[in-house]
């Protein structure tokens, strides 16, 4: 069976549990935070796919990954998971809750890369900016780029908006060797 489809199904089952709980926030986060960890620790990953680790260790550390204060609904669904020898697919898991998720908040997630540190006022005016183009909600991500020079680069969805003065100079420098 197709990784996606196993995925997406476990995930589906965990989203719908979560609704009938009240608890999808909540998992939504615990969710973010396993995703989070699995990117920025490489050895997680390793650490899980290895045979010898006994599934007990297998689901303390998946909880931990999940963040300080994993929910019982995560816990059990860790559990569900590391039993059926799926734990390998976690990952992918995480990522398919987090995009149905948002999919049924339409939530949309927004980045914006400046040279500099832009201020509270500013950030919250882009974010506004976006909300009022898609209709939702939008998940705002800073980024502070000094490689752009000046400007700024909107990215959600499928929208880019790149402003920046790197670009600006790149587009000079092609329109001088035609």
């Amino acid at each position: 069976m197709d990784l996606g489809v196993i995925s997406v199904r476990y995930a589906r089952a965990l989203l719908k549990s979560s609704e009938q709980s009240h608890q999808e926030e909540k998992v939504y986060h615990d969710m973010q935070n396993l995703l989070a960890n699995y990117l920025q620790v490489p050895q997680l990953r390793t650490t899980i796919d290895n045979p010898m680790l006994d599934d007990a260790k297998k689901i303390a550390v998946l909880n931990a990954a999940c963040g300080d204060k994993p929910i019982e609904l995560t816990k059990r669904f860790v559990k569900l998971v590391v039993d059926e020898g799926r734990e390998q697919d976690m990952q992918f898991m995480a990522a398919s809750y987090i995009t149905l998720y948002r999919q049924q908040k339409n939530i949309i997630s927004g980045k914006l890369i400046t040279a500099a540190a832009v201020d509270a006022k500013t950030e919250q005016k882009m974010k506004q900016m976006v909300e009022s183009r898609t209709k939702g909600t939008v998940e705002f991500q800073t980024e502070v780029n000094p490689d752009i020079i000046g400007g700024f680069i909107l990215e959600y969805d499928t929208y880019r908006m790149d402003a920046s003065v790197q670009r600006q100079l790149r587009d000079i420098l092609t329109q001088l060797k035609k």
